[in-house]
């Protein structure tokens, strides 16, 4: 059979059993898109599992437990700043120095037990940060971060976060979303966790916790004056979702500013980081002999 012949039959051939159809008033079935016959399958995005992070320090479980959070990572590096040289300074590496250096100052201290969510440059999906923390069984949770303010070179100064279900400020609900949103920008998605921070907070069985973040928050920075520089009214409040462990006292340090110059000066020298160390885990010391005191039988 020609290579002709052959068209010629899967052309006439369909065309003659329609305008036969036709003629007898017949129709011919069509698969169109939502039909029955038409299966549609939903792929959904792999999760990665949970994995617990080493604990270091005393083997003694009942010392106390800190986890300490480097925020963003992988392919989230969070803000970024540049200097005139061209450099990127980016978040993510920022943080994981800082948490690196409060381990160490802790370790070498003594006394604590220290975990770190991630101690590498890796992804961690936001609702695996407290969640580490709560199957840990800390007793401290702190989440460690660097700020943007894009082209305003001029804003400077750390800041800490407690959670609410009301941002204390305009700035602090912007903080919030985008902080939020990381998850969602970098393709990750956890089931369950659409209402991640409404249902978890301030009114009910978690008031203690709170009031413990909040005293927390105060010593950081009371520890720091003089130290560190803070914003203006440093010690803030919004619904940050990587706060919501219902059952440990938790609390966010924005440690400063990547886009302005003195902030990122000592945020990415080792003598700066040592700075920010010892503040922290002075603050850290001071609320578990706090709570030592006020525990039953404690003196």
């Amino acid at each position: 059979m020609s290579y002709r012949t052959l068209l010629l039959i899967l052309v006439l051939v369909p065309a003659a059993l329609l305008g036969g159809a036709a003629a007898f008033g017949l129709t011919i079935p069509v698969p169109q898109w939502g039909r029955d016959y038409v299966l549609r399958f939903v792929l959904e995005e792999r999760q990665a599992p949970l994995e617990l992070p080493p604990v270091a320090g005393p083997s003694d479980p009942s010392r106390p437990l800190v986890v300490i959070d480097a925020g963003h990572g992988g392919r989230d590096p969070g803000a970024i700043g540049t200097d005139d040289a061209g450099r990127r300074f980016r978040e993510k590496d920022i943080t994981l120095a800082l948490a690196l250096a409060l381990r160490d100052e802790l370790l070498r201290q003594g006394g604590i037990r220290v975990a770190l969510t991630r101690a590498d440059d890796r992804i961690l999906p936001l609702a695996h940060r407290p969640e580490i923390a709560r199957r840990l069984e800390a007793d401290l949770f702190i989440s460690v971060h660097a700020d943007s303010a894009g082209e305003n070179a001029d804003v400077a100064g750390a800041s800490i976060y407690t959670l609410s279900d009301e941002a204390s400020s305009e700035a602090a609900a912007r903080f919030a979303a985008r902080e939020n949103d990381a998850d969602r920008l970098n393709g990750i998605t956890i089931d369950g966790e659409s209402a991640a921070v409404s249902a978890i907070l301030v009114g009910l069985s978690q008031q203690r916790t709170l009031e413990e973040s909040i005293a927390f928050a105060g010593l950081i920075e009371r520890e720091g004056e003089g130290a560190l520089a803070f914003v203006p009214q440093p010690r803030r409040s919004a619904a940050l979702a990587v706060l919501r462990a219902p059952d440990v006292p938790s609390v966010l340090f924005e440690s400063g500013f990547v886009t302005n110059l003195t902030d990122r000066a000592r945020l990415t020298t080792a003598e700066g980081r040592a700075q920010y160390a010892a503040v922290l885990a002075r603050a850290i010391r001071v609320h578990f002999a706090r709570r030592r005191e006020t525990a039953p039988g404690g003196g």
